[in-house]
């Protein structure tokens, strides 16, 4: 009875984070591939690592690359706009 009181509440525990509603959406995403992988375990590590967490190091490159754009279109349409002012002989 202990073990079942255990595994009841380590299956809640797994409903309240989100890990079974996670899994079955894997499963079921494998399940209707029409043709199904070569490795199923592959499929749920690719698909489960999507939705992990993000590394922070990944967040940080993504911001820099958000700045980094947004300097770009500054430089281009500053750009845009030195051309306009230039007269070409």
């Amino acid at each position: 009875q202990a073990a079942d009181s255990k595994r009841e509440q380590f299956r809640r525990y797994l409903e309240k984070s989100g890990v079974l509603d996670t899994l079955t959406k894997v499963l079921v995403a494998l399940y209707e591939e029409p043709e199904k992988p070569n490795s199923a375990l592959d499929f749920l590590k690719h698909h489960l690592g999507a939705s992990a967490p993000e590394n922070p190091e990944i967040e940080a490159l993504r911001l820099e690359v958000a700045e980094m754009k947004e300097k770009y279109e500054a430089v281009l349409e500053e750009n845009k706009k030195l051309k306009t002012k230039v007269t070409v002989y």
